[in-house]
């Protein structure tokens, strides 16, 4: 593709250049091949306008700058306005704007965006379309894994490169979680949403937003790129994106006025089972395989969603009936007589939902085993101890993804907040020994929630990943107990 083409509707400061054939775009001087563009830009952690002659090493033929360098011989340099933006308007350029060739629904919220986009992926497959889907575990078309997902939201070079895989895979449909990272980055910019959902808002990601009105502004920018918004209005935020963004709305709740509610819910330790109310149509005995409210929440989701898609109640249990979800209330089967349960509930709100949940159908104790990731919000650390203290029997604090931080420090933050309850708990540094001692103690009829990692194969050690999964550990343990 010509330069030119690549940069219309871009402002650029440069007006002066030679049209050269472009072969692929990056933002990435490792990634670069013969005849790409490279696009510098200053990260949070790297400026791209280092590595500009590793990337001309590479076979950059031109580079899209931000700052006056250099310009070396032999390569187009084109100075831009702004960077981020214009790395959006450049990549959907490049891939043909290939979103505009499918339906594309956008899921952003604090808790249930993982899980809401597998519920609708399953749905609208029920009904025979081709989806892909784009989210924290990973990326697929139908049954076919593209990538194991390194961010929630993939970079907007990226994201255009899969949405133009897709499209060109003949997909009728891709649903997607939208990060307040990616937002607030610009990631997800010049994208062609029909459908974005609002979930609900918690605390997270303040290591990064620092206030929590500005994590909600991030969430907002998405009601700016779709056509129809569908809001859980039960969420005081939700309320506000109604009043505060411009796009057409529909709302779901279970306990407001909506156009879709849930009614007669009933929650058991393997399900939930509700009604469905559409205006003056009604569905009974829905049943979803994940048990909890919040379940019913991202049914909401769902429905409302492949509902606007033409999906029928039985395609919707249909979907429902299907539906796996790695590391989202996974129960883990080791033939005991109690049960083990792994979530990726990482925040106070999503901690406090999955606690909650457990505990309203739990014939015995609650265990709860958990920690907190290092190098992120710290101020959740002692409100995530307090949240544990209160709704569990018992917790087992142990590291989890401390990184750079020590673990050990980590756990004495959370502890604050446990030692204000007067519960009992125990601190076990090591997630493997933790995970054991927490078998080790259940009784007939307890539950272990062991959360925070869920889907999540590794543990980060200062600068290493190691191989760590719950799930993996769980069987491990149990076989190390047994013996």
């Amino acid at each position: 593709m010509k330069l030119s083409k690549i940069l219309e509707n871009v402002e650029t400061i440069t007006k002066d250049y030679e049209d050269v054939e472009i072969t692929g775009v990056t933002i990435d001087s490792r990634e670069v091949k013969d005849g790409f563009l490279f696009i510098c830009f200053e990260g949070t952690k790297f400026d791209g306008h280092t590595y500009i002659k590793d990337a001309i090493a590479n076979g950059a033929k031109a580079i899209i700058v931000q700052k006056d360098v250099e310009n070396l011989p032999g390569v187009e340099f084109i100075k831009t306005t702004s960077g981020r933006e214009n790395i959006a308007r450049i990549a959907c350029n490049f891939y043909g704007n290939p979103s505009k060739e499918f339906k594309l629904i956008g899921i952003t919220g604090t808790k249930g965006k993982t899980t809401t986009t597998y519920m609708i992926k399953s749905i609208l497959e029920a009904h025979g379309l081709k989806v892909g889907l784009i989210g924290t575990i990973e990326i697929i078309v139908g049954n076919n894994k593209l990538s194991v997902s390194h961010n929630t939201t993939p970079d907007a070079v990226e994201l255009q490169k899969y949405f133009r895989m897709m499209a060109d895979e003949g997909v009728d449909a891709v649903v997607m979680e939208v990060s307040s990272h990616a937002l607030a980055l610009d990631r997800v910019l010049y994208s062609d949403f029909d459908i974005g959902v609002f979930t609900n808002l918690s605390q997270d990601h303040l290591d990064y937003h620092k206030t929590f009105e500005e994590y909600f502004t991030a969430k907002k920018k998405l009601f700016n790129l779709t056509k129809l918004a569908i809001v859980n209005i039960d969420s005081d935020y939700g309320k506000r994106v109604i009043t505060e963004t411009p796009c057409p709305k529909k709302t779901y709740a279970i306990d407001s006025s909506a156009d879709i509610t849930a009614t007669n819910i009933n929650i058991h330790p393997r399900n939930v089972i509700f009604d469905v109310e559409v205006g003056s149509e009604k569905h009974s005995g829905m049943v979803v395989k994940i048990p909890g409210k919040f379940s019913v929440y991202n049914a909401l989701s769902a429905i409302s969603v492949t509902k606007e898609l033409g999906c029928s109640f039985d395609e919707m249990q249909k979907g429902f009936d299907k539906l796996n979800v790695p590391g989202r209330s996974e129960i883990v089967d080791i033939n005991r007589d109690f049960t083990v349960m792994v979530d990726y509930a990482h925040s106070p709100e999503s901690l406090k939902s999955i606690l909650e949940t457990t505990k309203e159908y739990a014939k015995g104790r609650v265990i709860s085993v958990f920690g907190c990731g290092g190098d992120r919000d710290r101020t959740k650390r002692p409100i995530m101890g307090k949240i544990s203290g209160e709704i569990a029997d018992f917790t087992i604090i142990t590291s989890d993804n401390p990184r750079t931080e020590e673990p050990l420090s980590i756990i004495h933050e959370i502890e604050e907040g446990i030692k204000e309850t007067g519960k009992g708990y125990i601190t076990i540094e090591d997630r493997a020994s933790a995970i054991f001692y927490a078998l080790k103690i259940a009784k007939k009829d307890d539950v272990i929630v062991i959360a925070g990692k869920g889907h999540e194969p590794y543990q980060i050690l200062k600068n290493e990943t190691i191989h760590f999964d719950d799930r993996e550990q769980v069987v491990i343990q149990n076989e190390k107990l047994n013996k």
